[in-house]
């Protein structure tokens, strides 16, 4: 399993892209997805690149050193996801989203589930997206 993405939370998006954006050139990294809420660089023809996002929390709230930052896990199956979530469930983490697509908000093959750790942070997210699906058993 390997890092899909980091997403970091923020107050100002623009001064956010303002900053963000000359870094990740000059490492390299291109925009991969950009519009009123979040943006993205990475690799845009290769998804196993891991991306960084830089985002207004989705919950609404103020960004801050916790709300709106997750590191994500990518899984090679759906039933991966699954068996992820009851793990961290098992092991005393909360529950964020059960596992499912998401395609309301990210697209018709985005199958993600979010859980926290038992200290309340969020930092947990297991992947299959798109075209890593293997198989939906």
């Amino acid at each position: 399993m390997t890092n899909g993405y980091t997403m970091v939370g923020t107050r100002d998006l623009e001064k956010a892209r303002a900053f963000y954006g000359p870094l990740f050139d000059k490492m390299g990294l291109e925009p991969c997805y950009s519009d009123e809420q979040v943006a993205s660089w990475g690799v845009l023809k290769d998804d196993r690149v891991p991306r960084f996002f830089v985002c207004y929390p989705y919950d609404g709230e103020a960004a801050t050193v916790g709300n709106g930052a997750m590191t994500t896990f990518r899984a090679e199956t759906a039933s991966r996801v699954r068996e992820l979530h009851a793990l961290a469930m098992a092991g005393g983490g909360g529950n964020e989203g059960d596992p499912g697509f998401r395609p309301e908000r990210y697209g018709e093959k985005f199958y993600v589930a979010y859980v926290r750790h038992p200290d309340g942070t969020r930092s947990l997210l297991p992947v299959t997206m798109g075209n890593l699906i293997h198989s939906w058993a």
